[in-house]
């Protein structure tokens, strides 16, 4: 009887330590006032930059008093503002999806790209382009929700069948063959079908093109699911912590699991609807984001945003200046940071 005693004030005593911990590494809201700052200033630049050079006072004139004969205010309404504002948005919604992976799953590894849900979604925008040639964007984003399910369902099907459970590392490889599998599929019906042209796009990832309708139907969608995020950031916190210690707090663990993978297949969905199989945001933005804003998710979630969005605007900026007046997929970019850094985070996992 003394030692369950002792055991319970042991308990105890962790959470509070716990929750101590991550009260005091809550920041003051000056970190994120001045990385928005940064993040607006940064897609100003990216408008006047890429094969064609507009200067700062074009940009405000187009801003202020569009003139329909004035060509450089053509190319920043028709393309840069589109995709400048959709690179920032992709950002924003692979790094939410990759902070509420990494919490649900305590697996530091986990993000879309790396447990096959964006080549799920990439998957099945190549099956409908090849079967249902004529789905305008609202039918493209469905089917992309449809493979982020496909592609998180098939990794943790997979992964269930290893001993030990679920270890980090196991659920990265598990994660890296089903999209090793989904994007040799998807090849192979663009081949196939000959829609390899339209494929492309998705598969190497990039914003060139997006118009802005199309980024104001992913953000209706996107936007009640980055709602939801915010309402669960609490909850969030707490579950970063242990399922153990989050029941023993009173925390309805399924309830919050499935309504938070809800939300990384919507954002999920959404961003690959926009830009393709962007890989590596929302494996690399989360941890800089616990780093700068602490273990805090209603600090971590909004801090992610900025952070995704200023990741992926530069990205998109680089892209077109690296080889003007060819683009450079985004893809590559990002994963020229990411996989450096997923080599690092899987050899400490490897070593634990």
């Amino acid at each position: 009887m003394e030692e369950i005693r002792r055991k319970q004030l042991t308990k105890k005593e962790t959470q509070k330590r716990l929750m101590k911990r991550l009260q005091a590494s809550q920041p003051t809201g000056a970190i994120l006032f001045i990385s928005i700052i940064v993040l607006l200033i940064s897609m100003v630049i990216s408008l006047g930059l890429g094969s064609v050079q507009i200067s700062w006072r074009t940009i405000l004139e187009g801003l202020t008093a569009f003139e329909e004969t004035n060509t450089h205010h053509l190319i920043l309404y028709d393309l840069r503002i589109p995709r400048v504002v959709g690179a920032a948005l992709v950002g924003a919604f692979l790094s939410v999806s990759g902070v509420i992976m990494q919490a649900l799953t305590l697996n530091p590894l986990a993000s879309p790209s790396i447990m096959g849900v964006t080549s799920g979604s990439a998957f099945m925008i190549a099956i409908a382009f090849a079967f249902f040639p004529l789905s305008n964007h609202y039918q493209l984003i469905l089917w992309s929700f449809l493979g982020a399910g496909l592609g998180a369902g098939l990794v943790f099907f997979i992964g269930s069948f290893t001993k030990r459970g679920l270890t980090p590392v196991k659920l990265a490889l598990a994660g890296a063959a089903v999209s090793t599998l989904l994007q040799s599929l998807s090849t192979m019906i663009a081949l196939h079908f000959n829609v390899a042209r339209d494929t492309s796009f998705w598969l190497a990832g990039g914003v060139a093109g997006v118009r802005m309708e199309s980024v104001l139907v992913a953000l209706l969608f996107a936007g009640l699911a980055l709602i939801v995020a915010f309402a669960l950031s609490r909850s969030l916190t707490i579950l970063s912590l242990g399922e153990e210690m989050a029941k023993g707090l009173g925390l309805k663990v399924t309830v919050i699991k499935w309504i938070a993978l809800l939300v990384v297949l919507i954002l999920t969905g959404t961003a690959v609807s926009i830009a393709g199989a962007v890989g590596f945001v929302g494996l690399v933005i989360p941890h800089i984001t616990k780093k700068i804003m602490g273990l805090d998710y209603r600090w971590v979630i909004p801090g992610s945003i900025v952070f995704g969005a200023l990741l992926m605007v530069w990205a998109d900026t680089l892209a077109r200046i690296i080889n003007p007046p060819y683009e450079t997929p985004v893809g590559a970019l990002t994963a020229l940071l990411g996989v450096p850094f997923f080599l690092v985070l899987a050899r400490k996992e490897g070593r634990g």
